[in-house]
């Protein structure tokens, strides 16, 4: 067993689920959160440290601040208290209690945007305080997810090549869109090789990255009211939309069998089943999705019936899980 002496050296990178015992389907998902900071955020949360170490943008007292919905700004509480920074994680409503939590138990503080900006939504906010922040106090330093090139890199440099080892066939991939650091990472990975790889990003309905209308979207991760300032289009072979409550019927599909993993998981099984489904009958593919975190920090929204039913309805409307069975001398309502 290895010795490590930083969490982020904590990590279970080649660990693939084959999902056709669950759909039917034949995917494999490459999971991504079994490390310290519980998502694939914690690789470009290490880079963009890193990088802005070595060009002296972070010294000593300095404090970074970050926008986040959850995910990243984890990744950065867990590496800046390593690393001897402050650091305050920008965010809005939607980032669940648990990711909270988890930020202010490594030491950092949480600052909850609640009013969006009228074009740009609350992630359009997010970034205006941060950016107004910065100007006002140098100490702060804004490593900027959605532009820094040390994002993708760190997917170019470690996830894209461990799937490519794994899979040396590999047909299709299936990246989430949020920053687009990750999907740019692997697409320009996968561009270098010889053997083609189609890569489809996949993103949830009401994001505004591929061009489609805002809309209110519910689960944090994937998705942007913002076009993230990394996507390059020319890089993606398709795009697939995906509501939420066909992300709710994925995650909810997977916990049936013993797999808990989180919104944006679910988001982006989703869209591959769809992509999937479509393909001429009878053609053999190679095809892995990419899963970003796993499920305990969405136990209060994906996973909590009154939550669910609160925004999107009862399970029957939105075609999520049964009811439990009733066991046969458990009496009806009628009876009571």
């Amino acid at each position: 067993m290895p010795v490590v002496s930083a969490p982020y050296e904590i990590n279970a990178d080649d660990v693939f689920v084959d999902l056709k015992p669950v759909f039917d389907v034949p995917l494999y998902l490459k999971c991504e959160g079994f490390n310290a900071a519980g998502s694939i955020k914690v690789k470009a949360a290490l880079e963009m440290v890193l990088a802005a170490e070595r060009d002296g943008t972070l010294t000593r007292g300095s404090v970074l601040v970050e926008s986040s919905s959850g995910n990243l700004g984890i990744a950065l509480s867990m590496i800046a208290a390593h690393r001897g920074y402050g650091f305050l994680c920008v965010t809005d409503s939607r980032c669940n209690r648990a990711s909270r939590r988890l930020m202010e138990s490594f030491g950092a503080r949480v600052h909850v945007v609640t009013h969006p900006d009228e074009e740009r939504g609350l992630l359009g906010a997010r970034i205006d305080y941060v950016r107004r922040l910065c100007e006002e106090d140098p100490r702060y330093v804004w490593l900027n997810q959605y532009a820094n090139p040390n994002n993708w890199l760190a997917h170019y440099k470690s996830t894209a090549p461990a799937v490519a080892a794994q899979f040396p066939g590999l047909d299709v991939l299936f990246v989430g869109a949020g920053t687009s650091g990750t999907l740019m990472g692997c697409a320009r990975y996968f561009r270098e090789r010889e053997r083609p790889v189609t890569i489809v990003a996949v993103d949830s309905v009401g994001s505004v990255s591929f061009g489609g209308p805002a809309l209110p979207r519910m689960i944090p991760g994937l998705g942007a009211g913002v076009r993230p300032q990394l996507l390059d289009r020319s890089l993606v072979d398709d795009v697939v939309m995906v509501p939420e409550r066909d992300t709710l019927n994925s995650c909810h599909a997977m916990a049936r069998r013993g797999f808990l993993f989180g919104g944006s998981t679910g988001t982006v099984v989703s869209g591959a089943l769809r992509w999937l489904a479509g393909r001429p009958g009878g053609e053999r593919l190679t095809a892995v999705a990419l899963s970003p975190d796993q499920g305990e920090r969405y136990l209060d929204s994906v996973y909590d019936p009154e939550w669910v039913e609160r925004h999107f309805g009862p399970p029957r409307s939105w075609g999520g899980p049964p009811a439990e069975p009733r066991a046969a001398d458990e009496p009806v309502a009628s009876d009571r």
